[in-house]
Parts: C-alpha cells; structure tokens; sequence
C-alpha cells in the first residue's frame, strides 16, 4: 500500500534546461486522440503503472504477517485471499485517488508531467471509475472476512484516501502516509480475530515510522517544486540536511517498534536475524543520499525498502511456523 508518488530524479548537467515543451505540457488534441484510441486492456495497464502496482510488495509482507501472528499459524486459505484482495484493493483505490487528486501538481512538475494522467493517455472519469472500483472491492473483501473487518473498513478508506490532501496541510505527511501503510498489520489481525491487539498496533507503529522514513527521502526529489506549488513537507520546512536527520531518526525508532515486538509474540532469533538484517540495510539506505547528490535515490528507495517488508515477514514466517 506504499506511495510511490514521486520518481527518483534524472540526474542533468549543469546549465541543462528543459525544453520549452517539456516545460509546458498540454492536454490538447493529441493527449485526448490518445484516450480515444486506447483500448480497455491499454487503459487497466497505464493506470497499473501510473500506481505502481508492483509496489503493492512494501506494505503486504506486513499485512501477511500481522495475519500469521493472530492465527499463531497459518491463516485458512480463504481468510489468506481476501486478506491479499483487501490489500491490493485498498492500494490501488489510495493511489488512484492520489493520482487524481495530484494530476494539477503533475501537470506543473517536469518529472511528473509524462505520466499517463497529467498527459492525457487517461482520462480523469476512466481513473475516477478505477478507483471507485477498487473501493468496492475493498469493501466486499472486508465483508468476506468479518463483521468488524467490514464496520472498519470505511474508517481504513478515510485514512488511505486523506492521505492525499495532507501535502496541502501540513508537513507531517509522511506520517500520515505512515499511518496508511501501518494500518495493513492490523486490519489483518481483525480479519483473522474479528478483534483488535497489542501485537499488531505495535507492528504497525513500526510500520508507520519505516515508511515516514523513506518518504521522507523520497520527497526530496521534489523539493524545490513542492517549494514553489506550496505543497509541504519535511525537505521543504526543514532543509534536506535536517530532513535527511529526521529519516534517520524515523528509520531507528522502527528498528526499535519491531524488536518490541520479541517479547509479546512468538517471534524469536529468526525474526530477530531479520530485523538486523533490515536495521543494516536503513543505515546503507541513508548512507547512499547526501544533501547535494540525490543520484542514489532510486536504489536507496526501489531495492532497499522492498527488501525490509520481505525479510521481516520471512523472519516472521519462519518463527511462527517452526514454534509450532
């Protein structure tokens, strides 16, 4: 369920400026010939990789494993698709609303501009209907799981669709993206027990610091233009220095919040290997971006964050089973 909202940037030379098209997009008959044109199977794909639909992997492996820890096992077959479903639902209606609520900031940024929305290979009705689609699925998963699965599930949406406002408001997003993310363990703790707990409200606090961490990073592509649209965020009120201070501190507190969790679970040297692992890999993570060179953000974001959602879950997993 992560944000990939913001794509690493093209490192340019010095003097380089984009040209006047570039800098100018435009919606005009091209862009709208384009929609047209598209068959159904060619929109579901553009709008898959305007959301980044392989990035599903950063918030899952948490999900799953907030499931295996309430069934102190494995979950049934059934509990373990809708839970996936709900997921990959959940995701897709949060970043598609993003992608609509942004495409005016896309259309003004030279990095984003391309994309298919801001560029007119998609329509806003064909995104608006994608997205009302994935709500509902969202929505028939939780009901297929349990009654307070479904009772929650509208306030799951607010938090995942009112992340897209809060770039507007406040320069806590990245906490509130956090917090979106952090709620996967523990709705499929409910969808598991029909019932909240400590385990997973701890995991997903974790949860919530490791993303703020690296979105933090990630926003630091985007500064000088959040900076010029208005837009808020940590780069942007505190300088990157101190913003790349805060990633650190964020990324160290959810080292701690999932070593926490050892003596509340089952979880032991495997899933403590792990979060070694993980804890090594955020040090190597915040070694790669310096102030004044952002060239490694692309690996400091893309590799090693994938890797820590996994490997945690691989901890976990190995825990939990061999426990049994």
């Amino acid at each position: 369920m992560l944000d990939a909202r913001r794509r690493p940037p093209t490192p340019r030379r010095a003097g380089h400026v984009a040209p006047a098209a570039a800098r100018r997009p435009t919606r005009g008959a091209a862009g709208a010939a384009g929609v047209a044109s598209a068959g159904f199977g060619r929109k579901v794909a553009l709008t898959l990789e305007m959301i980044k639909f392989q990035h599903t992997i950063f918030g899952l492996p948490f999900a799953l494993l907030g499931a295996i820890l309430a069934a102190e096992g494995l979950p049934t077959a059934a509990q373990l698709f809708w839970i996936i479903l709900a997921c990959v639902f959940a995701r897709s209606a949060a970043m598609a609303f993003n992608r609509l609520h942004d495409e005016p900031f896309d259309r003004l940024n030279p990095r984003t501009q391309g994309w298919p929305l801001p560029a007119g290979l998609l329509s806003r009705r064909f995104v608006f209907v994608f997205c009302l689609a994935s709500i509902a699925g969202f929505v028939f998963s939780a009901a297929m799981l349990n009654g307070l699965a479904l009772a929650l599930s509208p306030v799951a949406l607010a938090i995942l669709l009112g992340y897209s406002v809060t770039k507007r408001l406040t320069w806590g997003s990245h906490f509130f993206l956090g917090l979106a993310l952090g709620i996967a363990p523990v709705g499929a703790w409910v969808a598991v027990r029909a019932e909240l707990g400590g385990p997973p409200l701890l995991l997903g606090l974790g949860v919530l610091f490791w993303t703020a961490g690296f979105d933090i990073l990630y926003s630091l592509a985007d500064d000088e233009v959040d900076r010029r649209l208005g837009l808020k965020s940590l780069p942007v009120r505190l300088g990157r220095a101190r913003a790349l201070a805060a990633s650190a501190f964020c990324h160290a507190l959810a080292v701690g919040l999932f070593l926490a969790m050892i003596p509340l679970t089952r979880l032991g040297a495997y899933y403590l290997a792990a979060v070694a692992a993980c804890g090594w890999l955020l040090v190597y993570e915040q070694r790669l971006i310096l102030p004044g060179d952002l060239s490694r953000l692309g690996r400091a974001f893309f590799v090693v964050n994938g890797w820590v959602s996994v490997l945690i879950f691989a901890g976990g997993l190995a825990d939990v089973l061999l426990d049994r």
